[in-house]
């Protein structure tokens, strides 16, 4: 008799468990789901900037493919690509400060609630230690974080490629390509979050927490945008001519940051490049260069090929300064959390 109709054959084992899905569980599962709005809407909205970038690209791309890109042969192109750049600019400088928004919407209000309403109170009664809890709110949000930032960056870095080395475009020393490509807007999304988390730890009060994390954010801007050209490394172009003819100015290599620009005189010194620039003819300029003995120019620039180096660099500083604030998380909260 067949098994298919013999009622006393033994039932076939279930496949169900091989074919069961992931699922979260435990105090992974219960971190999710008390935030699972904002990790749904920080996704989301990831989508949706990649997405508007890539199709901001394709119409950049559409138009210097006109002038003969990826080999540009003239300048022609840069009379028409202001509203291209300008875009390009107004994207950057929004994605530059996501990090900033990110330490006020989900850095300040990861524990300030627990905090503020007293739920915290019912971690501790439970059997898994605050310290797992802490770990896995922290572990979850800054995966989510580094995701969607990381996904950013290189769609931005994809979009601005195409004139990379284009000065007369989009500058890459600008906070608008600086901070919104390569490894930096995730660490600075992680740090302005760590920040975040700090302050709603200590305030305790969700709404001052946020006030507080924003002014932090913006302050950080400021700091940051002030001391990112020095993490390079300057290089000095010179040129020599006669006395009293410094000729032009060097050309600089192809996408390169001018930071300064001197005279040089016959004994080696620097002199402004403001020099007899009050001259009333030009006769009279020249006079004034011989007399100071000018005999060239002397300009100081970073070169874009440091621009990963520099990158990096900020976001070992970034990463450090973070990892602290982790740890200062991790020692209050096993401490003083409630």
């Amino acid at each position: 008799m067949s098994t298919l109709t013999d009622p006393m054959a033994p039932l076939p084992a279930p496949t169900s468990t091989a074919r069961r899905r992931p699922h979260l569980s435990g105090m992974t599962w219960l971190v999710w789901r008390q935030h699972r709005a904002s990790y749904w809407t920080l996704i989301a909205l990831t989508a949706v900037g990649v997405a508007g970038i890539a199709w901001q690209r394709s119409v950049m791309v559409d138009y210097l493919a006109g002038y003969g890109w990826p080999h540009l042969k003239s300048d022609d192109w840069v009379q028409g690509f202001t509203g291209y750049s300008q875009r390009l600019s107004q994207v950057g400088l929004a994605l530059s400060f996501v990090p900033v928004l990110l330490g006020v919407f989900v850095g300040a209000t990861l524990l300030a609630p627990d905090l503020e309403n007293g739920t915290v109170k019912l971690v501790a009664a439970q059997s898994a230690s605050r310290g797992r809890w802490i770990a896995t709110k922290l572990v979850i949000t800054g995966l989510v974080l580094a995701a969607g930032t990381a996904l950013l960056s290189v769609a931005y870095n994809w979009w601005w490629s195409p004139i990379r080395t284009q000065g007369n475009a989009t500058s890459w020393t600008d906070g608008a390509v600086f901070d919104t490509t390569g490894p930096v807007p995730v660490a600075l999304a992680l740090f302005l979050t760590a920040a975040g988390v700090v302050i709603g730890m200590l305030l305790r009060r969700v709404l001052t927490a946020m006030v507080v994390a924003f002014g932090f954010g913006v302050a950080l801007k400021i700091v940051w945008g002030l001391t990112r050209l020095h993490l390079g490394t300057t290089v000095t172009l010179a040129t020599h001519h006669a006395a009293g003819q410094p000729g032009s100015p060097p050309r600089l290599p192809s996408g390169a940051y001018q930071l300064d620009s001197s005279y040089v005189t016959g004994s080696g010194r620097l002199l402004g490049w403001s020099t007899c620039v009050h001259e009333p003819s030009q006769k009279a300029a020249d006079a004034c260069l011989r007399k100071a003995d000018v005999v060239g120019w002397s300009v100081d620039y970073l070169p874009i090929s440091q621009m990963s180096s520099m990158q990096w660099l900020g976001t070992g500083i970034l990463l450090t300064l973070t990892a602290a604030l982790v740890a200062f998380v991790f020692i209050r909260g096993r401490r003083r959390l409630v």
